[in-house]
């Protein structure tokens, strides 16, 4: 398993003091006869006994800076600077070494200078040839020792409190990190539960948009188509030549098989059957031109403008418009004539139906087919499908007049 370097740094804080405090015990030791006189070998062997107690009772400290961690970094140092009284070979241990590297660890921000000030005296010392200083010449050279010893304790210091801020700024990105981390699961639990509720709604609008376009094309095919075939049965019914009840009952039985093929065009969701092989103006002609021998109104259809093949929606949605609207003629107005008008207007086409019946007025419509009231409404909705619109002008005694405005969307 591959060790970090956080890793190998604890395991120097945990062991290394060990190995440091058996290094100078044994130079110290070795050298011991230069420095000391016997009863200052048996304190310093009893520091020695000490430090290793003081390094086995602490183990390896986690660097917060709590109380105790600031008694044991003094009771080292202390330590540190008498055994370096008895012996300057001890100044190697880890009192007087490690005081650099753990400053920083153990103490506040405000202590550790003082315990780095502390270490660089000691070592100054040990350095000099022992504490205290005796002549003036060793006086100077401690002197020396010190103040280089205290820019080593400054560029600890200094890389210290950059360890502390790249700590502090690990430790911000960690947090805001998780805290991001934490925000995209919730995010992506919303979108998870949002996307469920799309799909949801997307096919409940897809199941109703659905049965609304089944209702009006059953309302402008079936719903029609019986309509005229009971009006050519009711002149069947009224008429004494037997030729004229024949032709009437022709028709009827047309009607008949035109709706039925219709609305097994509507439940495939096809184009009309008069677009099958028909452009939108031979279309609208013919039925016009059907309209007006059934119900015995003079009807007249108009093109204006450039004609262009359109896309089948939009000339199937024009075509529906027009039979609703010649529908609601037949049906409401009990008009005389009624003419029809399809222009090409650059990028929109228009569909006008007029017709010179009672009308009617803004606050009184129409009412709405027994099918359930899919007239006006219907022509909107069928418009809206594409971006058109559908507006309606009347007036009592002033006739009807129904325009719708599509988007030119040319055939494909």
């Amino acid at each position: 398993m591959t060790t970090t370097v956080e890793e190998r740094w604890d395991q120097l804080h945990r062991w290394g003091p060990y190995g440091l405090l058996a290094l100078a015990t044994a130079i110290g030791a070795a050298a011991a006869h230069f420095f000391m006189t016997r009863p200052e070998m048996y304190v310093a062997g009893g520091l020695v006994v000490a430090t290793l107690a003081l390094q086995v009772w602490w183990g390896a400290p986690e660097p917060d800076h709590t109380a105790r961690m600031q008694m044991y970094f003094a009771v080292r140092t202390v330590l540190a600077g008498a055994l370096t009284w008895l012996n300057p070979l001890f100044s190697i241990s880890i009192f007087a070494v490690v005081g650099y590297f753990d400053a920083g660890r153990l103490l506040p921000a405000r202590r550790a200078r003082l315990g780095l000030l502390a270490t660089a005296v000691t070592m100054a010392g040990a350095q000099s040839g022992g504490l205290p200083p005796v002549t003036p010449l060793h006086w100077a050279l401690f002197g020396a020792l010190l103040v280089l010893n205290v820019c080593l304790a400054l560029v600890f210091a200094h890389l210290g409190d950059k360890e502390a801020e790249r700590t502090a700024e690990r430790a911000a990105t960690i947090a805001e990190l998780e805290r991001a981390n934490a925000r995209l699961e919730q995010a992506f639990a919303e979108n998870a539960g949002l996307h469920a509720q799309l799909l949801v709604q997307a096919r409940e609008a897809g199941v109703a948009d659905e049965r609304r376009r089944l209702a009006a094309e059953i309302h402008d095919t079936i719903a029609q188509g019986l309509t005229g075939i009971i009006a050519q049965l009711q002149v069947v019914t009224a008429a004494p030549d037997p030729r004229l009840a024949r032709v009437h009952l022709e028709r009827a039985t047309a009607l008949a098989r035109h709706s039925l093929g219709e609305a097994r065009r509507s439940v495939q969701n096809l184009s009309p059957a008069a677009l099958e092989h028909d452009t939108l103006p031979d279309a609208l002609h013919k039925t016009v031109t059907d309209w007006s021998e059934r119900t015995g109104v003079t009807a007249r259809f108009t093109v204006t403008g450039t004609e262009e093949p359109l896309h089948d929606e939009v000339a199937a949605t024009l075509l529906r418009i027009a039979e609703e609207a010649l529908a609601n003629t037949a049906r409401h107005a009990h008009a005389s004539r009624a003419g029809v008008t399809l222009s090409y207007m650059g990028d929109e086409v228009t569909l006008d139906v007029r017709d010179d019946g009672h009308g009617f007025g803004p606050a009184a419509l129409p009412p709405r087919s027994g099918t359930g009231g899919f007239g006006l409404d219907g022509m909107r909705a069928r418009a809206a499908r594409i971006a058109g619109t559908v507006s309606v002008e009347s007036e009592p005694g002033g006739g009807t007049a129904v325009s719708a405005r599509v988007p030119l969307v040319p055939h494909d």
